[in-house]
């Protein structure tokens, strides 16, 4: 697989095949089996689209990606996870079916299958499969997967998706999100649900998850677990295993595979971040699916991880996020009655099925709703230095990077605390140092 990729290929980005809120895609002359990624500097959080830019964040996205993708198919980065596995040895201790280690076997004899086939100068339009250009570019070179939407369905008032296709395609994108967990943060939507629960119905929920103890944040899990979420339907909706593997379109064996090299996946992931002193709570993959054969696919950046450097400051420990939920947390935090309304336009969204951004949007016209806030350039700025750091690490440019994210760190906090929200800024992300 992707024993076609072109050395060298003709840029032609006036006209993107699809223009998303972080990223655009063009096809490429002459390849039609590959696209052009270019990531762009925007931002976007609550599903709400590029409503921000930072400085610098499409190289360095583009760059952390590259740096992944690359180790993902590497299969001595797979041997150095299964030897440190093997001396933790409590996920292996789980594995009753035997298949995660068979899947790290077959990783560290040939590496894992992805989509990506590396970096692209601007300039020249080489393709580097290994190592970067002499100018990091925001450009990636990918395989194409099909994407197809869910059919949505009404009856009645009612609504719902149609997922029958997927059982009769090859060559797609599984049509799920594998959110892999190590932690539970203040943030997380497995918190808030666990929460919402009765004590009876708490334990149930503990024992779908494979959890034996009850849920706190900022707390870390002794193994990975895996919370799976629809991707194409307008809002991301958490499913149970069950309802995964029927929607998936792959039989059994392939759908527990495409869990299992999920969570491998994620212990890759939590290596690389721990270079940079950064602890890693979950993340996000996208899988393809070429007969048996699966795929990493989408991205991997800021935008799909939630990583801290954890600081410790008085009696408390702070959580700094080095992604894109530090973002989400300055909007909550700063403008909550914009925070609020997006809210309340999702919740719109769920009863009728219509995009939430429509809702939103006419409520801003129509009913009150704040318009969309403009984000402070002071706070930019250290998300900026955020991804220089993650650059630095890229290129081994710093002789000590966990310092240099540990002062990153400290200006966010005392950001808060010039602004007065310290107390709003410690409920969602700090806690006692135990």
């Amino acid at each position: 697989m992707m024993n076609d990729i072109p050395d060298k290929i003709t840029l032609e980005l006036d006209r993107p095949c699809y223009t998303g809120s972080v990223q655009r895609l063009y096809d490429v002359p002459g390849h039609p089996g590959y696209l052009v990624s270019e990531t762009t500097a925007g931002g976007s959080v609550f599903d709400v689209g590029a409503i921000f830019n930072i400085e610098g964040s499409d190289v360095g996205r583009a760059g952390f990606r590259h740096l992944v993708f690359q180790e993902l198919q590497k299969p001595e980065a797979w041997s150095a996870l299964a030897r440190e596995l093997s001396a933790e040895g409590e996920l292996l201790r789980r594995d009753e079916s035997g298949l995660v280690e068979k899947v790290l076997s077959g990783f560290s004899g040939n590496g894992a299958l992805t989509h990506h086939a590396g970096m692209i100068d601007r300039n020249s339009g080489r393709v580097h499969r290994r190592g970067f250009p002499p100018r990091p570019s925001n450009l990636t070179l990918i395989r194409k997967y099909r994407v197809e939407k869910p059919a949505l369905m009404k009856v009645l008032g009612w609504h719902f998706y149609d997922y029958e296709k997927y059982h009769h395609i090859d060559g797609y994108v599984i049509p799920l999100e594998y959110i892999v967990r190590l932690g539970i943060t203040s943030g997380s939507s497995v918190l808030k649900k666990y929460n919402a629960l009765s004590e009876a119905h708490k334990k149930e929920y503990l024992n779908e998850l494979g959890l034996d103890r009850p849920l706190s944040p900022w707390s870390r899990f002794d193994y990975p677990v895996v919370d799976l979420t629809t991707k194409y339907e307008p809002e991301d909706r958490n499913i149970s295993r069950q309802e995964a593997a029927l929607i998936s379109g792959a039989d059994g064996d392939v759908f527990a595979r495409s869990m299992v090299m999920a969570v491998l996946g994620a212990c890759l992931l939590k290596r690389i971040f721990a270079g940079m002193g950064l602890f890693l709570w979950d993340m996000k993959w996208e899988i393809a699916r070429e007969g048996d054969a699966l795929v990493f696919v989408d991205t991997i950046d800021t935008d799909s991880v939630r990583v801290t450097f954890n600081l410790a400051s008085g009696d408390r420990m702070h959580f700094v996020h080095f992604n894109k939920q530090s973002m989400r947390d300055y909007y909550r935090i700063m403008h909550p009655e914009w925070y609020s309304a997006v809210n309340e336009a999702k919740k719109a969204a769920a009863r009728t099925g219509r995009p939430f951004t429509e809702i939103l949007a006419e409520g801003q016209e129509k009913s009150g709703y704040p318009p969309t806030p403009v984000v402070d350039e002071r706070f930019l700025d250290i998300q900026k230095q955020k991804f220089s750091v993650i650059q630095a690490f890229i290129q081994g440019r710093y002789q000590d990077i966990r310092r240099e994210a540990g002062r990153i760190a400290r200006l966010e906090l005392d950001y808060y605390l010039a602004a007065g929200r310290k107390e709003e800024y410690e409920a969602l992300n700090s806690a006692p140092v135990s």
